[in-house]
């Protein structure tokens, strides 16, 4: 018997709820409440543009020395401090990288990953992961995150992301901003100066230029 779809976001839910609660073990998060209130609020306002109203979002901040973010199952986002501040402070940038990291999870690919990476089947998807995904990312690391998903699915979250950006009132050309300001930064430093996080990613032209379509088509 397979889950309906109700049944898979629950599932996805709880998942996520004790994946984050291993997340946050790892990680030392950002107490900066006026940054965080700023990410929380641009993050809920792209939520209220989600069509599955079952769906729910927590958007945390966390401290690091490199831009970085990730998502997990049940919608959770953690983004570090310096992936905030490549925004500059304008909203419409930061949410498309929040937007981005919820297409992530939209889409299935976050659950899809783990499970991929883990000792649990797809079957298991309809039934019971959490005894097996216990203590899996602690074992794991959450380095584990950081790695890439594939190009495809990349940039189908970038698509999804610029989505909900329109939806939410936003600008989705700070998406195209956001990426070739990146681009010129990584021409004129170090290889490594944004980190692995945009590494693991589709290059930014790809990236841009996939946007690109992506709006003309709408």
């Amino acid at each position: 018997m397979t889950a309906t779809d109700s049944e898979l976001v629950r599932l996805e839910h709880d998942v996520g709820v004790d994946l984050a609660c291993q997340a946050r073990e790892q990680l030392q998060l950002d107490a900066d409440p006026e940054v965080a209130e700023a990410v929380r609020a641009v993050g809920m306002r792209l939520a209220e543009k989600v069509a599955n109203k079952q769906r729910s979002f927590r958007f945390e901040m966390f401290a690091a020395d490199e831009p970085n973010a990730f998502a997990l199952p049940g919608g959770f986002v953690f983004v570090s401090r310096p992936i905030v501040m490549l925004s500059e402070g304008n909203r419409d940038e930061l949410a498309f990288v929040l937007g981005h990291e919820m297409g992530h999870i939209i889409s299935g690919h976050a659950i899809e990953r783990i499970v991929a990476n883990s000792a649990v089947s797809m079957a298991s998807r309809a039934t019971a992961v959490r005894g097996p995904l216990a203590g899996w990312l602690r074992r794991v690391g959450v380095q584990f995150l950081e790695t890439a998903y594939s190009r495809d699915h990349e940039l189908e979250a970038d698509r999804l992301g610029v989505r909900l950006l329109a939806s939410a009132g936003y600008d989705p050309q700070a998406s195209v901003r956001l990426l070739g300001r990146l681009a010129e930064l990584k021409a004129a430093s170090a290889p490594n100066d944004l980190g692995e996080y945009f590494s693991t990613h589709p290059t930014f032209e790809m990236r841009i230029r996939s946007i690109r379509q992506y709006l003309q088509r709408r």
